[in-house]
């Protein structure tokens, strides 16, 4: 009998990152995704003599996720994982809400468990359907080419790598390969909970956009991220040379900068990151106060610091309490 072709994809998504490496560590929530993940990566470490480890990780945010990390537990190690590990994470919601108060908590508990276990790289299974949903949040926000090029396939944090394999794959694509493998999986609520944005975007914006602009609209998005990946790589190494050439004094030139508008707003984020600003809170709006703040005027940024244009000069400070 032929293989499933949705299992075959996915397993052929994921030879490329078990292959070669001594241990792989899966964070498994028990959704269709990442079990289809997980199975895949024990079935491909089987093969290429590789260390699966699957990790699942409590946000503690619905009644009940204690036991439902247990049975993720144990579903892990029935697929053949070679190791199960489990963390319980407290969320602080912050400015950006609850979701990226998640997200921000599990991959540090992820990034601090890989380097405890000495895995070689962290498996998500974000898929095609995931990665089109955040190309379209990132439009609505107006947040411009670096949220439009989606989720990277892979990146490194507190020195741990993390790949993303799924992201070509759809999600009926995971729940296919989870059904032909036998596996029953998770439906998460807060998926369906229209008090996210995110779900939403799935439930109703995006078959909405399906049906009135054709049903490849997700394949669209998500080869507008790849493609847009290549063009901000480029004109984000422009950026960081162009900041190079015009610190002055531990300020930065503005007027130097300013002659290359095309790479200025980067390099100004990529200054005031540097000086502690948070990444995921600062916005195309923070950037664009700072250009347009007149002599001495002080722009909060978040993470607490300040930038203050001085002369010519722009300078970042801690924000005084």
């Amino acid at each position: 009998m032929s293989l499933d072709p949705a299992l075959a994809a996915v397993r052929r998504a994921v030879r490329r990152e078990v292959g070669g490496v001594g241990t792989v560590m899966v964070a498994c929530s028990g959704g269709a995704d990442s079990l289809a993940l997980l199975a895949a990566a024990v079935f491909e470490g089987d093969k290429a003599g590789t260390r699966v480890i699957g990790a699942v990780i409590d946000h503690g945010l619905q009644q009940g996720s204690a036991e439902h990390t247990a049975a993720v537990v144990d579903q892990m190690a029935a697929l053949g994982a070679d190791e199960t590990a489990t963390i319980r994470v407290t969320v602080d919601p912050g400015p950006a809400g609850i979701e990226a108060g998640a997200r921000e908590a599990r991959y540090v508990a992820l990034s601090q468990l890989a380097a405890h276990l000495d895995s070689d790289v962290v498996l998500l299974g974000h898929t095609l359907d995931d990665q089109a949903e955040t190309v379209l949040l990132g439009l609505a926000r107006g947040s411009g080419g670096r949220s439009l090029q989606g989720m990277r396939p892979s990146f490194e944090q507190d020195g741990v790598r993390f790949a993303r394999p799924l992201l070509a794959i759809t999600r009926a694509e995971t729940e296919s390969a989870c059904r032909a493998d036998d596996i029953s999986w998770w439906e998460d609520p807060h998926n369906a909970d229209p008090g996210f944005l995110r779900s939403r975007v799935r439930h109703v914006v995006m078959p909405m956009l399906e049906a009135e602009l054709g049903p490849r609209v997700a394949e669209a998005l998500a080869r507008t991220a790849d493609q847009l990946r290549d063009d901000m790589a480029f004109i984000e190494t422009q950026a960081e040379q162009a900041l190079e050439g015009v610190v002055i004094d531990g300020g930065i030139d503005l007027g130097r900068l300013a002659s290359a508008p095309a790479v200025a707003t980067r390099g100004l984020r990529m200054a005031a990151i540097r000086a502690g600003a948070i990444p995921s809170e600062l916005t195309y709006a923070h950037i664009q106060a700072i250009l347009d703040a007149g002599p001495g005027k002080e722009i909060q940024l978040p993470g607490h610091i300040t930038a203050v244009r001085q002369g010519g000069r722009l300078l970042f400070k801690p924000t005084q309490k």
